[in-house]
């Protein structure tokens, strides 16, 4: 990849990975899906929806370390988080994890040879629910190496749920403020297979207009992006 492209692509997580005003998701001029139907909330799993659907509820401090394993559509991974890299970054992805927000969730803008980038949730009321919860910057203490993961953004203070894994060495973004918080530990092979051929998002690429993946989540990536892979499932390991 030539330096002028790749300049271009790491700008582009300050201008797609902001989340849209809905005014601007819909200037696309495709009428607005229905949200997927929430699942049924059984006692168990009530306490669950509570934080997917309040963020504030989601504050509890992560262990120093811990490994969270990734089940996708092209197999498995596993992270190894290390709190004193980026606090404020790990223990938001703790909790994503323990909320079960890593649930069916598309890898949505994949760049052969930069990242692959995900955390939007499949169900448009969760996805809203977190659009504002942002989190504080943490200093950078670890470079954007090849399968060490950072939280996308749209400026300073502006970490949500969306974050990338590096395919290679993208250290020019270390200066840019993208924090690392873990990397790849098991399974870079099957980081590197997901499937990369939408590349850049709309409009600049044929991607997944995020605008529209906020606004009508997995009803719009599985209608128009049949070949795009998804999490299926993350869990802490012991």
């Amino acid at each position: 990849m030539n330096s002028r492209l790749l300049a271009l692509i790491t700008a582009a997580f300050f201008a797609v990975s902001c989340d849209p005003k809905p005014e601007t998701a819909q200037t696309t001029g495709a009428p607005a899906a229905p949200a997927a139907a929430a699942p049924a909330q059984t006692k168990e799993m009530k306490p669950v929806m509570d934080i997917l659907k309040d963020p504030s509820k989601a504050v509890e401090k992560a262990p120093e370390t811990f490994k969270v394993k990734f089940a996708t559509t092209k197999g498995d991974f596993t992270l190894e988080i290390n709190r004193a890299w980026s606090p404020l970054g790990a223990d938001r992805f703790y909790n994503l994890v323990k909320a079960g927000f890593f649930t069916d969730i598309a890898f949505f803008r994949v760049i052969e040879g930069f990242m692959v980038q995900f955390g939007i949730h499949g169900d448009p009321a969760v996805a809203t629910a977190w659009r504002g919860a942002r989190i504080q910057d943490d200093p950078v203490k670890e470079s954007n190496a090849k399968g060490y993961i950072s939280y996308a953004m749209a400026g300073p203070n502006t970490r949500t749920t969306q974050m990338f894994i590096n395919f290679g060495n993208n250290a020019r973004l270390d200066d840019m403020g993208f924090s690392p918080f873990g990397k790849v530990s098991e399974g870079m092979n099957v980081v590197e297979s997901i499937y990369n051929g939408y590349g850049e998002g709309a409009p600049s690429g044929r991607g997944p207009d995020q605008g529209r993946v906020q606004m009508q989540g997995n009803t719009y990536l599985k209608a128009e992006f049949p070949k795009m892979d998804y999490i299926k499932s993350a869990r802490l390991l012991n």
